[in-house]
């Protein structure tokens, strides 16, 4: 956040949106800790500020009441933010960078302009520190006595820096300007002498002497009056030297030269480029932009370079090294920089010994020696060691001499800066229009697109196609520039439907520029031909892979002359030739445009099927190398690297399908269907299942059969099948012959967990009693604990709580000598329900809160919906109605969007009876009839009798006695069903409800006392 003194107090966030701050005094606490930078305030020292007159009663109370809104307001505008408010026992800090704060980051601007000598530079840091002004300091708080001598430090320092900025516009000969502006300041501040001393240099160099004298004579008179003074003998003599038209005052500089382009378009989305590379130019002198061909490097150079131009008394050039090439090119590279700075070769240049010839070289640093001069070497890569060679010359004998070289390479030199110059940033999949508004790749496309087509602008109906065109074209300016030129004839929709064809669609470029920089195919082709033929092989290879690690590239790449070579001295040619993107994390990976121009020539060379093949065993190979850690103290890291290959993985299967290799897919599939369902990625699992069976090629029997278990499971939890049962035993069949005992252990436990969330209570505790028998006999100790944790859900809905806590204690005990932390978590409902039951409402929201931690932690949606659920049902016991509706919306809206329907319709079962508890009966009855729809399909489901419960209390408060005693009637048949005492107790209660509102109150007294018993048979009172 940035934070604002220079004027009234602000707050904004880092993109400039303001953050409101309410109440007085909760700014006034803002501004106290603002004043003091970072540094601890003491409690005390707190309450005297803010209140010098007459405390409140509690004055610690007083002040922690606002340091929570302070937290409340920064917490509002972004998450997290309560915490820069620390608190330390002796008081409290804002927990902020000192540069966040104007006040701070003007004094450091006016610390580093007094150090400048340069007018030029000077200039621009005072106009950038008085810029930060936004009105006289704290502005609003002027009564408060803790500002005051703050405020009126900060306005002297403004005063003084007004002084500073005028007299360095006065040496670079802006004087009319000076003069104009300097009236209204020295009407404000009279007394300030050096204010007056600049406006008579002002007015005397624009030929307003009588003026400059009157200056003079209005500040003596107002000194003799106030203060009995004479003004200072610097500013007498100045009078004397106006009076005389001393020619010493006249010393206007002329303007500097230089040979950039002035462009024709603004420069978008570089903002913080320009900023950066400035700041390395300022202490390093040879700073070198590379990256692919059309990211723009060209344009970010001009632009840096025209920033700079102030700086550099002896100009600013752009030497322009396209064409230069062949044996003479080290004299062609040197005789172009001649050529910019007007050098010719029979030009005596300085103290050169008689007779001796003068080379190119020589001649140069002659010249440049003794000047202050920034160099722009652009497109340096066909000739980056010659140009190395003519930079390190000129930059020893040239001590003034800044170079700022552009390429797709390093020119490899000592004290050689490296800027990476990066695509535009994107917009996020699916942002809504604002989001993609503030994305700098999509402004420059609507800004140019504009241009071509006034009629053009981002609306939501073109959002979606230009996100997908801008991602699409990787952020490349140059793409994007010739993207936005076809938007007129073909409209963005064509234009992205096309983006296949890329260059084709983008053969016609601007006029103007060079001929390969006017089309895609160009610039491509450009690089393409600085390529040895081995750094040719590998990038052609890497087409085929979403990103990769060394390993992957190797295993992947390597064959003949590149695997004599070594890949990965190959690979890290590419990457300095900004062919290649490396990130943070050692992963390896093309642009998308640059891909699919290497996938054209890996065609050409007519290797795509042998090289897609290996990457889809390796990539298979891997998912089946890492399933086992899934199941342990890895887990986490297993699917973070699946998580990381998931394009690579989706390449493998559709090379797999598409060659008709169904045991590859079959594979595939069958290592990630559990890391996809620990994911929440349900509806993808149930897509690769689906396509890895329909490949109708060889594949061994259990490997097919365990693929049909998944399929059948995953369907059941998209409640897409109509009898889940007759699907699950229909999927086992597929077992019928094959030797494979884990995959079928494993298959009854899926198909059994998957039953229970579709309601079917019989069925899923029929296939786990035969998954447990089949881990029994295996001596598979993670099948046995979720077995276990499956039976503490059997048990909780027969209303079994012993049994139900036992199951829990042995599932947890095992998931944990596992280091299975998504295993405990499939514990953690029956442990909160029955911390639930017994009244623990505290260790119920523990169990659910640390739950939602780690299914977060570990990215398992599913278990985070319910999770969000179970918290909600605590609120709403509690009777905060407004938490429970929020978390169970979160719960719904998580779980559709990752295709579990048990928690959709466990958020909206909480829904209703948090709407019938706060009065809002019609909506309750809405919640629940959509439950009650989904659990009719089974005659076992253990929460259908909890709804039909829920509907008949909702009769009750209607006052529909009839209605509620049927709604009841046919919960307690459900409950009997399920063997649940507490479910039948809780109907029972109903119908003795409904009874009393019929006031037949000897029935309903017969039936709570049936209840009563029920409760009691099962240990709850």
């Amino acid at each position: 956040m940035r934070f604002g003194v220079l004027g009234p107090l602000s707050v904004a966030k880092a993109d400039g949106t303001p953050v409101p701050v309410p109440g007085v005094e909760v700014r006034a606490l803002l501004a106290l800790l603002l004043l003091h930078e970072g540094r601890l305030v003491p409690v005390d020292r707190l309450i005297g500020d803010l209140w010098p007159g007459s405390l409140p009663a509690h004055p610690a109370n007083a002040l922690q009441i606002r340091v929570a809104r302070l937290r409340r307001a920064l917490e509002a505008a972004e998450p997290g933010a309560r915490a820069l408010v620390e608190h330390r026992s002796a008081g409290y800090r804002l927990r902020v960078p000192a540069e966040s704060i104007d006040s701070v980051r003007f004094q450091t601007l006016l610390h580093r302009a007094r150090t400048t000598v340069d007018p030029w530079t000077r200039r621009q840091v005072l106009t950038d520190a008085l810029t930060l002004w936004r009105g006289p300091a704290l502005a609003g708080f002027e009564d408060r006595a803790f500002t005051q001598p703050v405020a009126e430090r900060l306005t002297q320092q403004r005063l003084a820096a007004l002084e500073d900025l005028a007299e360095a516009r006065l040496d670079l000969g802006e004087h009319h300007a000076v003069a104009a502006e300097l009236t209204e300041w020295v009407r404000r501040h009279p007394g300030r002498e050096r204010l007056v001393a600049a406006q008579m240099r002002a007015l005397h160099r624009s030929g307003r002497q009588a003026e400059a004298l009157a200056a003079y004579d209005e500040f003596r008179r107002r000194m003799a009056v106030d203060l009995g003074l004479d003004p200072s003998p610097e500013l007498a003599a100045l009078h004397q030297a106006v009076l005389v038209r001393d020619p010493a005052l006249e010393t206007p500089p002329g303007q500097r030269p230089t040979n950039l382009p002035t462009p024709v378009t603004e420069l978008i989305g570089r903002e913080a480029a320009v900023a950066d590379v400035l700041m390395s130019l300022e202490s390093r002198r040879l700073v070198t932009l590379t990256g692919p061909g059309g990211v723009g490097k060209t344009r970010l150079g001009v632009a840096v370079a025209a920033a700079l131009a102030p700086s550099y008394p002896d100009g600013v050039w752009l030497v322009e090294l396209t064409g230069l090439d062949g044996a003479d090119a080290a004299d062609a590279v040197a005789e172009a920089v001649m050529a910019v700075l007007g050098i010719r070769e029979n030009t005596m240049l300085g103290p050169v010994p008689a007779g001796e010839p003068m080379g190119h070289v020589d001649r140069l640093t002659a010249f440049l020696r003794g000047k202050r001069l920034l160099l722009l070497l652009d497109n340096c890569e066909h000739v980056a060691g010659q140009v190395a060679e003519l930079v390190l010359a000129l930059l020893q004998a040239a001590p003034g001499l800044r170079v700022l070289a552009t390429g797709r390479e390093r020119l490899g030199m000592a004290g050689e800066v490296l800027y990476a110059v990066p695509p535009l940033d994107l917009p996020a999949p699916g942002a809504d229009v604002e989001a993609i508004g503030e994305s700098s790749a999509a402004r420059l496309f609507c800004a140019r697109a504009a241009d071509a087509d006034p009629g053009f602008a981002l609306e939501a109906s073109n959002a979606r196609v230009v996100t997908d065109l801008v991602r699409g074209l990787d952020g490349l300016p140059l793409a994007l520039e010739l993207a936005a030129a076809k938007v007129r004839a073909l409209g963005v929709h064509e234009l992205a439907a096309r983006l296949d064809d890329r260059f084709q669609l983008l053969a016609a470029g601007s006029r103007g520029v060079p001929a390969r920089h006017r089309t895609l195919q160009a610039v491509l082709d450009w690089s393409w031909e600085l390529l040895s033929d081995n750094e040719r092989v590998v990038l052609r290879r890497l087409a085929v892979m979403d990103g990769g690690t060394l390993a992957a590239i190797e295993a992947i790449c390597a064959d003949g002359d590149a695997a004599a070579r070594g890949v990965a001295g190959v690979l890290a040619q590419l990457v300095d030739r900004s062919m290649v993107m490396v990130t943070g994390d050692r992963r390896y990976r093309l642009l998308q445009t640059i891909a699919a121009y290497a996938r054209a020539r890996l065609d050409e060379a007519e290797e795509s099927d042998a090289v897609r093949a290996r990457h889809s065993l390796y990539h298979v190979s891997m998912a089946e190398a890492l399933l086992p850690g899934l199941f342990g103290p890895d887990q986490q890291f297993c699917l973070q690297q699946l998580d990381t290959e998931h394009g690579n993985l989706h390449c493998a299967l559709d090379h797999a399908i598409a060659q008709g290799s169904a045991e590859l897919a079959l594979r595939l599939v069958d290592a990630l269907a559990w890391s996809l369902l620990l994911r929440g990625r349900v509806r993808q699992a149930a897509r690769w299942a689906d396509r890895a069976l329909a490949v109708a090629g060889p594949a061994p029997q259990a490997l097919r059969a365990r693929v049909h278990s998944w399929q059948a499971g995953i369907a059941i939890l998209l409640d897409v099948e109509h009898d889940p049962a007759a699907a699950a035993r229909t999927a086992l069949t597929h077992f019928s012959g094959a030797d494979d005992p884990d995959g079928l252990a494993m298959a009854h436990w899926f198909l059994a967990y998957v039953l229970l969330h579709a309601g079917d209570l019989d069925t899923s505790e029929e296939l786990a009693m035969r998954a447990a028998a089949g881990f029994h006999t295996l001596g598979h100790p993670w099948g046995q604990a979720v077995v276990a944790s499956l039976r503490a859900n059997h048990a909780l809905a027969r209303g079994d709580l012993a049994t139900s806590q036992a199951a829990c204690d042995n599932a947890l005990a095992l998931f944990r000598s596992l280091g299975d932390r998504g295993g405990e978590l499939l514990t953690v409902y029956p442990r909160a329900a029955l911390a639930e039951i017994r009244g623990d409402h505290d260790t119920a929201e523990r169990l659910h809160r640390d739950g939602l931690q780690l299914a977060e932690d570990l990215g398992m949606w599913a278990e985070a919906a319910d999770r969000l659920s179970g918290l909600g049902r605590i609120a709403m016991l509690r009777d905060d109605h407004g938490t429970a509706r929020e978390l169970h919306e979160r719960a719904r809206r998580l779980a559709a969007e990752h295709g579990f329907k048990a928690g959709e319709v466990y958020a909206v079962i909480g829904l209703g009876q948090t709407a019938r508890h706060s009065g809002d009966l019609a909506a309750a009855s809405d919640h629940l009839h959509e439950a009650a729809a989904w659990y009719r399909r089974t005659v076992s489901a253990p929460g259908h009798a909890a709804v039909l419960s829920e509907l008949g209390f909702i009769a009750e408060q209607k006052g529909d006695p009839a209605e509620a005693a049927a709604y009841h009637r046919q919960a307690l048949a459900s409950a009997r069903r399920l063997g649940n005492p507490l479910a039948q107790a809780t109907a029972l209660e109903g119908i003795a409800g409904a009874h009393l509102l019929a006031g037949r109150q000897s029935q309903a007294a017969h039936l709570l006392g049936a209840a009563h018993a029920l409760r009691e048979s099962s240990g709850v009172r």
